[in-house]
């Protein structure tokens, strides 16, 4: 059994009823390794910020937990169908979408989570550098396998849009909104980002990858000074901090939730959802596209995640790319 591996399900049994007192020896046998290895075990949980008392002639006993998003503590209480069925933390990643693309193409399940600590290489939309320090966001991403083309991926990214906006409202009370195509916003401030990739071929995808990077108890002078648009966090917001386990439970429940709604019903009710957290919807705006700027009122969304935009001079336009601002 791997080291790591022997940690996690140490702390599965402590997880799984904090009131009980575990003896040396029964963690011994039901792990199979000596009691030696157990005491190692828990002198790195400890380290980590897990209060593990000893208990005379009886055993250990978890006393508190620090904010960390080991695997199990991340799945201790879950209970999603899908979403979740596996996590894999890194105390320190490149990307998570990166680690969660190698473990999709080894075969990883449907449902897999990365969860890092910390990213080197956070990425956003257009390989723009998402800010990731250690210790204070919840930067994930998840493997879906669905059976769909290709041309209906972009679809994902709303669902995973309106799962993070549902999670900052039912862990933080944070009246939140969308902006197109892959941001979430508190009063015009950024403070989650979306990237969602695909590995497929012509006709079939072989897996999604949902990569969700959230701002929760980051400090202002944790954020870079040179930040294309305003950014904030839980924790500049409501002035309290917010626990990043809840958080992620939160998140990957509604994501399950949503995936499942999504299989059975198809784009609709995530159309709809989202919609109703564009704050653009129905608004007069103008889209930045590079080469072009189109003015016009938003319309909605087409099925393949576009926007739709109805001209000012009349007819409409499909904008597949660009930046989105209200118009004046």
């Amino acid at each position: 059994m791997a080291e790591h591996g022997i940690r996690e399900q140490i702390l599965e049994l402590f997880l799984a009823d904090p009131q009980t007192i575990l003896s040396g020896e029964d963690l011994s046998q039901r792990l199979g390794v000596s009691r030696a290895a157990v005491w190692k075990h828990i002198r790195q949980l400890r380290s980590l910020g897990y209060q593990i008392d000893a208990v005379p002639s009886r055993g250990y006993r978890l006393v508190t937990q620090p904010d960390l998003l080991l695997a199990a503590a991340v799945q201790s209480g879950l209970e999603t169908r899908v979403v979740g069925c596996q996590v894999e933390y890194f105390a320190q990643a490149d990307s998570t979408n990166v680690r969660a693309q190698e473990l999709a193409e080894q075969g990883a399940a449907e449902g897999t989570v990365v969860i890092a600590d910390s990213q080197s290489g956070g990425r956003g939309r257009m390989g723009r550098c998402w800010s990731s320090p250690a210790g204070v966001n919840l930067y994930t991403s998840i493997i879906l396998r669905p059976q769909m083309v290709p041309t209906q991926a972009a679809q994902l990214t709303f669902m995973s849009a309106v799962a993070a906006a549902r999670t900052f409202t039912a862990v933080a009370g944070l009246d939140v909104q969308v902006k197109w195509p892959n941001d979430i916003l508190v009063d015009g401030c950024k403070i989650a980002g979306l990237l969602n990739e695909l590995s497929a071929e012509m006709e079939s995808i072989h897996h999604v990858v949902l990569g969700i990077g959230a701002n929760l108890n980051m400090t202002r002078e944790q954020f870079p000074d040179d930040l294309r648009r305003p950014a904030t966090s839980v924790l500049l917001e409501t002035g309290q901090p917010v626990s990043r386990v809840a958080f992620a439970q939160e998140l990957y429940r509604q994501l399950d939730t949503l995936y499942a709604l999504y299989l059975q019903q198809g784009f609709a009710p995530i159309k709809l959802a989202w919609e109703a957290l564009f704050y653009l919807q129905g608004c007069r705006v103008k889209v930045d596209c590079g080469a072009e700027v189109f003015s016009g009122h938003v319309a909605g969304l087409a099925e393949d995640g576009a926007l739709l935009l109805d001209l000012d001079q009349g007819g409409s336009q499909v904008i597949y790319a660009g930046d989105v601002i209200a118009a004046e």
